[in-house]
């Protein structure tokens, strides 16, 4: 147990070699060998919610693997996010793999006993469905909040096959619940077919606005991050993203992939503007490294969740 006040920070790569010791995330500490935290980096190994291909369960240990090589500063941000405030990794939450109702409500218990004491989470999938209890949670503390949903897929559909909780559910479960701001949410990155034009309207209806795949094309990076951030305003914000909103070139790994997607660039420039939001949480799903090629989903997504944390530091 470390004992001092100053935040520990990853392994020193000069002194042990980044590929030698335990896969941490971003080899930070563990939970148990610090004193306190500020920001949690937790794994749900779960994707019984998977409605094609499986495989996201998985996806924490891989997303680790590829974090090895991330650095304590963000030149970009002009951040150590790892200095400033104690980043963690809390290990998994372990979810019951044969009931998506007996894991929702584990994931939903863990999730608030970790952040009881005020930390911020940030949460590898594991499958979409887990955000409908992260999200319960943190609406526990800091009332409707505006979510922010980077996709390729709206998931606000009604159900799959009569189950009312999957990966494609989750936000109109929560939008139905109250957990959402319906004036400050907002997907990005949607493209691809839909069922039909009622699945615009009902998502209009459940809170969402829409920065599509066509939009970044069309108006340009800039507009679009102009758009977000007027979108959110001064809301709290939630931030989930599915790795399937990178164009399948940038990210391959993954269960349902949708041509037409975002470069890793556009959507790491886009998190980076979030220095300007107070985000309360947010989580990183769908990596399924069955389906990964040279860690290509796996760097994406440790790079997401490293800006992530940087967009979460203090300012100096």
């Amino acid at each position: 147990m470390v004992t001092g006040d100053s935040p520990i920070g990853p392994v020193d790569a000069s002194l042990v070699p980044r590929y030698a010791g335990i896969a941490t995330f971003a080899r930070l500490p563990r939970l148990e060998d610090v004193k306190r935290a500020d920001i949690a980096v937790v794994g749900v190994p779960f994707d019984s919610g998977v409605s094609y291909r499986p495989g996201a369960r998985f996806g924490p240990a891989h997303v680790r693997e590829a974090s090895r090589l991330l650095r304590p500063y963000n030149p970009v941000q002009d951040v150590e996010p790892f200095t400033s405030q104690q980043v963690v990794d809390a290990g998994d939450i372990a979810a019951n793999p044969f009931s998506l109702t007996e894991a929702v409500a584990q994931i939903q218990a863990a999730a608030a006993e970790l952040s009881a004491d005020g930390k911020r989470l940030v949460v590898i999938g594991g499958d979409h469905t887990i955000a409908l209890p992260l999200l319960r949670v943190v609406a526990e503390r800091h009332g409707p909040v505006a979510v922010l949903h980077f996709d390729a897929h709206l998931d606000t559909w009604d159900t799959y096959f009569g189950a009312p909780v999957t990966h494609g559910t989750p936000f109109r479960r929560a939008s139905e619940e109250g957990l959402i701001d319906l004036t400050a949410s907002l997907h990005v990155g949607i493209r691809g077919p839909l069922y039909s034009r009622d699945d615009l309207r009902d998502d209009e209806r459940l809170g969402f606005a829409i920065i599509a795949s066509h939009e970044l094309e069309t108006e340009g990076l800039p507009r679009a991050i102009e758009r977000m951030l007027a979108r959110l305003g001064d809301r709290p914000v939630y931030l989930s993203i599915d790795i399937d909103v990178l164009d399948p070139a940038h990210a391959p790994g993954t269960g349902t992939p949708e041509a037409g997607g975002m470069t890793s660039r556009e959507l790491l420039a886009m998190i980076r503007a979030l220095r300007a939001v107070n985000l309360v949480g947010a989580d990183v799903v769908e990596v399924a490294p069955a389906y990964d090629h040279a860690q290509i989903t796996a760097v994406a997504a440790s790079h997401v969740a490293y800006e992530i944390i940087s967009a979460m530091t203090p300012s100096a």
